[in-house]
């Protein structure tokens, strides 16, 4: 397999959620660092159109969505798991549940007015609008909405409460004595939350939760080189997608292989991307596309979350 490189920014919570599924795992990939809003060329050259932050990238095959990304590094290293053997459904339920839940509070918080202040504190007036006016648009088309932070901050203590209770009851991590992918899903919000100082407050009262966050920071981010973002589009270029053998799964869509569709999220970021379709299976849709800088990829995405239909 060539290496894993990984599209990201240093504040973006999926990211880190990402990294640390890295150090998990005790990977080396190259660091892509990209823009924290729209445009944003070199991701879209390989994309197609996908935005939200992080993607994967493994020469001409690219992965979208952390979900698909966590499947992708237990592909690459079976060991430590990720999602665990006779765990799958809790595992995968319980980051996904952290993942729009859990992440939507972690927003409303920390985009109070007094929580944008200190988050970009000394930043230009016009680059914070900018990001602002992106985050919106990010939300247009799509099924979820911004959580109220009044709401948000009512039902903090439930969610908290909960992991704290559960955290002092059972073990150091969620499923057990091994860390999952629920593990780094509930992390990456609380995370967000901590990084900001006007609101890191929120996680104050719950010690298990503190030291629990502490365990799963010492796993740290593997080792890895950056990378120039204009590199990667040219190791795509480079590069041949990887093959599939021929699948017993039949499309719920009724959907064949080599016809042209596009995917899109269902949430936010709904942004379509159109190719011809390569492989899908229960958990994992591909298409394929050509791109005039980036050449011939595979774009991966998540079943789950995203939309797939026929052009």
């Amino acid at each position: 397999m060539s290496d894993l490189i990984l599209h990201h920014y240093p504040q973006s919570p999926f990211a880190e959620k990402a990294r640390l599924m890295l150090g998990y795992k005790g990977l080396a990939w190259q660091s892509v660092t990209i823009p924290a809003a729209m445009p944003k060329p070199d991701l879209t050259a390989l994309t197609g159109g996908y935005r939200r932050t992080p993607v994967m990238q493994v020469g001409a095959d690219i992965y979208c969505d952390t979900a698909l990304i966590a499947r992708l590094l237990e592909e690459t290293k079976s060991t430590p798991a990720l999602i665990p053997e006779g765990r799958e459904a809790a595992a995968t339920a319980m980051a996904q549940f952290a993942d729009q839940v859990l992440f939507q509070h972690a927003v409303a918080i920390n985009f109070q007015p007094h929580g944008l202040a200190a988050r970009f504190a000394g930043a230009p007036e016009a680059m914070v609008k900018g990001f602002m006016a992106d985050r919106q648009k990010l939300f247009q088309g799509g099924s979820a909405s911004r959580l109220e932070a009044q709401v948000a901050l009512s039902q903090w203590p439930t969610l908290l409460g909960r992991l704290e209770t559960q955290l002092q009851r059972d073990g150091e991590y969620l499923l057990g004595s091994q860390a999952c992918v629920a593990d780094f899903a509930y992390y990456h919000p609380l995370w967000f939350v901590a990084s900001n100082k006007a609101v890191a407050n929120m996680l104050d009262g719950y010690p298990a939760v503190a030291e629990w966050m502490a365990r799963i920071a010492d796993f740290g981010h593997g080792s890895h080189t950056d990378l120039d973002a204009a590199d990667a589009v040219q190791i795509a270029r480079d590069a041949t997608p990887r093959t599939y053998a021929a699948s017993d799964f039949v499309s719920p869509a009724g959907l064949q292989v080599g016809q042209a569709v596009q995917v899109s999220a269902v949430d936010y970021g709904t942004d379509p991307v159109a190719g011809e379709l390569v492989y899908e299976d229960a958990e994992e849709m591909v298409i394929t596309r050509e791109d005039d800088r980036a050449g011939r990829v595979q774009v991966h995405f998540p079943r789950f979350g995203f939309r797939i239909q026929a052009q």
